[in-house]
């Protein structure tokens, strides 16, 4: 799960103009949003596999496969300080590339506390090639074409939800673990090659260096008490979200339910119908208000909660649904929130948001994990619940 918070600027430069039109333009941002983050998310889909691999408990693995959120949130922080000194192209390029490595070593990682590692430094590189795709769009679109690259970057991100998984599950089960990470691999080198052809060299942005020091904007922000709730909230959303889908795979291959890996995979499915509503976010958001879009957004995730907790198949993947509806609303919200109210330096503001939004990731894993070792899928289930909830309290302070 990812966000979209860049500045928009007007700006004469776009994306690359061989691609002919509209439509194909959008594919390429969205593909390469999509290539960018598959690797996030994916390794979900085998995390049984992987804990009978590596002999280990289900909060034990569930943890060592989310530390990538801490890489995320690492890298994002240190992108938003540098951002205006960072050439984009080549920033994109290399993080690609280097995303590569650690993503095959995870093939024959000897270890948790290697496999671990591997999955912060995954974060590292997808979070930077993330961040200055986003600075990029928000910098070279013109404003009017702004809105359909941004649509079409966030399609891509909620897509590799589901498509990663899908890959996942179905790689590993028929070729084994090794050639999962082999595979994912040859596609992060596929974004590095599509971003060489399709994003135009630019100068570097020293003109648009704000006026203040990063660390002073990043005070200035946490003094903003709407963007201190903004932080909070989005810290809140992914810690629901990783909760749910990272445990939810042991209930599903468990009695009573029984799904072997290909259903698995094929159970995320249940994100199709968040890459359409997610789109309607915005629009949604100038129309009603970002409360209450937010408050929506947490009671439609909120509703799916008792559902997951069923011994029926189809009730579960109900509750998917909807958890996966509201959240990835509600982020979408939460995130266009943030550049509204960032009355300067947007990038380090975005930045923070991302930094907290990862780390509630990484928190979320660790907690959740305890409680479902401890006492099951139902007193996860529970942390998920409150976690929306003080989302929800936290709405209460937004203000433009």
């Amino acid at each position: 799960m990812t966000d979209l918070s860049a500045p928009i600027k007007p700006a004469a430069m776009t994306m690359e103009a061989h691609s002919p039109g509209l439509a194909l333009r959008s594919l390429v941002i969205g593909l390469t949003a999509f290539l960018t983050v598959v690797d996030l998310f994916a390794t979900q889909a085998i995390l049984p596999s992987l804990t009978r691999h590596y002999g280990v408990t289900p909060a034990a693995m569930g943890f060592a496969v989310n530390a990538s959120t801490f890489g995320m949130a690492t890298a994002s922080l240190v992108v938003g300080f540098f951002s205006p000194h960072i050439n984009r192209r080549a920033g994109i390029l290399l993080s690609l590339a280097l995303l590569a490595i650690p993503t095959s070593l995870l093939a024959s990682a000897p270890n948790l506390a290697v496999f671990t590692a591997l999955r912060v430094a995954q974060g590292l590189c997808m979070a930077s090639a993330f961040a200055l795709t986003l600075a990029y769009l928000g910098e070279q679109c013109s404003a009017m074409d702004a809105g359909g690259a941004f649509a079409a970057y966030i399609t891509g991100n909620v897509a590799s939800n589901l498509i990663g998984r899908l890959i996942s599950a179905a790689v590993a089960d028929g070729l084994g673990l090794a050639w999962n990470f082999y595979l994912f691999a040859a596609l992060n080198l596929a974004g590095a090659v599509l971003v060489y052809f399709t994003i135009r060299r630019v100068q570097p942005m020293h003109a648009m260096v704000p006026a203040d020091s990063p660390l002073a904007a990043t005070i200035a922000h946490w003094r903003n008490p709407h963007l201190r709730a903004a932080y909070g909230i989005g810290f809140c959303i992914l810690f629901a979200f990783i909760g749910t889908f990272t445990f939810v795979n042991f209930v599903l291959v468990r009695p009573p339910l029984s799904l072997g890996m290909m259903d698995l995979g094929l159970a995320y499915f249940v994100f199709l119908p968040s890459v359409f509503t997610t789109l309607l976010a915005g629009k949604v958001a100038t129309r009603l208000g970002t409360r209450p879009t937010i408050w929506g957004s947490l009671a439609v995730a909120g509703l799916g909660l008792p559902l997951m907790l069923t011994p029926h198949l189809g009730e579960v993947l109900t509750g998917m649904v909807l958890v996966g509806i509201g959240t990835f609303f509600a982020q979408a919200a939460a995130t266009g929130f943030v550049g509204q109210a960032a009355t300067g330096n947007r990038g380090v503001a975005s930045g923070t948001y991302l930094a907290c939004y990862f780390c509630g990731g990484l928190v979320g894993t660790a907690v959740l994990g305890r409680l479902f070792d401890a006492f099951g899928w139902q007193a996860c289930v529970a942390g998920v619940g409150v976690a929306l909830g003080a989302a929800a309290l936290l709405t209460f302070a937004l203000r433009r």
